[in-house]
């Protein structure tokens, strides 16, 4: 790849002690699925406005997102889409081998095991484990079932080095902390619970039900701001 001819400046160099707002941080992933939708399309460059537009955010966000990386954009020519695009997978650890493994083999736990989606974006899932023996031994895509008590074996086996929690609340701090004593630093919760793990293990937690209480809060602040919405609701 050759690097385009703009250069990066010493306030928006990305280094080990820069850290990235939060909310930046969560809309890179974004913008990294637009731009190699572009490269998929054999677009070269695109400028701040088209880029915005594809990742649903309005432009002056994603310049100051984009500030974080380094100052790569040049007025009236854009931006570089492949040299943008490794740039974002380089800050988030994409350009690293990812190899994850699934505990808690349910409707969820299968489901995310056949998502073609994570190899796309350079997740490999290793390992499914379960504590049902009905559904131990089972095939999930090319993934057989494994018994969790099996857990540290398998994941010295395959070299996990990420895992995702899609188990009960009432066991999920006891698989997280064995997830942690095999090795594994990076955990997606699904599990209803909050995990309390030490200051070195990342901990993402997804909660469907939250999310959706919010949803309908949204929803419900849209509905009372339509013309006529408390009349009705006061009949």
């Amino acid at each position: 790849m050759t690097t385009p001819d703009f250069p990066e400046t010493a306030s928006g160099a990305e280094g080990p002690g820069r850290e990235i707002p939060p909310a930046s941080l969560a809309r890179l992933p974004i913008y990294l699925r637009a731009l190699n939708a572009m490269l998929a399309d054999s677009v070269e460059r695109v400028s701040s406005e088209e880029l915005a537009e594809a990742a649903g955010v309005k432009s002056a966000m994603l310049r100051k997102d984009l500030s974080y990386l380094g100052s790569f954009g040049t007025r009236g020519v854009g931006y570089d889409v492949q040299f943008v695009s490794h740039k974002i997978s380089a800050l988030l650890g994409l350009t690293q081998e990812w190899r994850v493994a699934i505990v808690g083999a349910g409707n969820l736990g299968r489901a995310l095991a056949r998502y073609s989606g994570f190899t796309t974006r350079g997740f490999e899932v290793v390992a499914l484990f379960d504590a049902d023996q009905g559904i131990v031994g089972t095939q999930v895509g090319w993934l057989t079932v494994s018994h969790v008590d099996d857990l540290e074996t398998e994941l010295k086996r395959t070299g996990t080095n990420m895992a995702v929690l899609s188990v009960p609340a009432v066991v999920a701090q006891e698989l997280c902390d064995r997830l942690v004593a095999a090795g594994v630093t990076s955990i997606l919760s699904f599990a209803p619970v909050v995990l309390q793990v030490p200051a070195h293990v990342q901990v993402r937690k997804v909660d469907m039900g939250t999310e959706l209480q919010i949803l309908a809060y949204h929803a419900q602040r849209a509905q009372e701001a339509e013309p006529g919405s408390r009349a009705r609701s006061a009949q």
